[in-house]
């Protein structure tokens, strides 16, 4: 069940975040080339291969979008605190980065990241947005409407999942609020993965699709 699925993710962040990374502070005015240490990465949590994608695509619920009447990104609390200093992105950083330097407000001064969506290598911090794999505008338009702020709460600040990713700025900016039928990644080598992991999600999630979403990631899935 979708509900039993979901307290098992909640119970499993936990432990995730406690594997996710390790961060040594250094005093405010430290020299961050000099002072700072790399953080021990992981990488992203995997989606399910694409045969267990399939068949969490054929479970969705197919129907018109609802309305974006009530929307608000606040009415999805984000970026919530994982412990010291570290919100949600800046462990995503940590998490998706290679050599990544923290200071002692865990942001990520140094390192270097591969966007999957754009193919491009990035060097600092700044060039990066953390994108919400399925966005908090489209899950309210399939089912977030109707979650409390709890849940909604959960959903951004996902770590277990194949929810939160670092990728360019341009990129995520281009894609929006956009499911797979209006926007797709530059890059095609990673329609596979981006198929599985929204697939996923909105399957963990309860959430329900269009019928050109669900065209479009049956052509995505066909790239695996």
């Amino acid at each position: 069940m979708v509900t039993t699925r979901f307290a098992r993710a909640i119970t499993a962040a936990a432990v995730a975040l406690a594997t996710a990374f390790t961060v040594t502070t250094t005093p405010a005015h430290a020299d961050p080339a000099a002072a700072t240490t790399p953080v021990t990465t992981r990488q992203l949590p995997p989606p399910p291969p694409a045969a267990t994608a399939r068949t969490e695509l054929a479970e969705l619920v197919i129907e018109p979008p609802h309305s974006m009447a009530g929307y608000s990104r606040s009415r999805f609390p984000h970026w919530s605190s994982q412990g010291g200093r570290c919100d949600t992105r800046e462990v995503v950083l940590a998490r998706d980065g290679q050599d990544v330097r923290t200071d002692a407000e865990c942001r990520a001064v140094s390192g270097t990241w591969w966007s999957p969506y754009d193919g491009k290598t990035l060097t600092s911090a700044s060039q990066l947005d953390i994108d919400h794999m399925v966005p908090l505008a489209a899950a309210w338009r399939s089912g977030a409407d109707t979650w409390t702020t709890d849940r909604r709460k959960a959903f951004a600040n996902d770590l277990v999942h194949s929810q939160l990713i670092a990728v360019s700025a341009s990129s995520n900016r281009a894609k929006g609020d956009q499911t797979p039928d209006s926007w797709r990644p530059s890059n095609t080598a990673y329609w596979c993965e981006y198929s599985r992991a929204w697939t996923d999600v909105k399957h963990v999630y309860g959430l329900s699709i269009t019928e050109p979403e669900y065209a479009a990631l049956d052509l995505m899935l066909g790239f695996c």
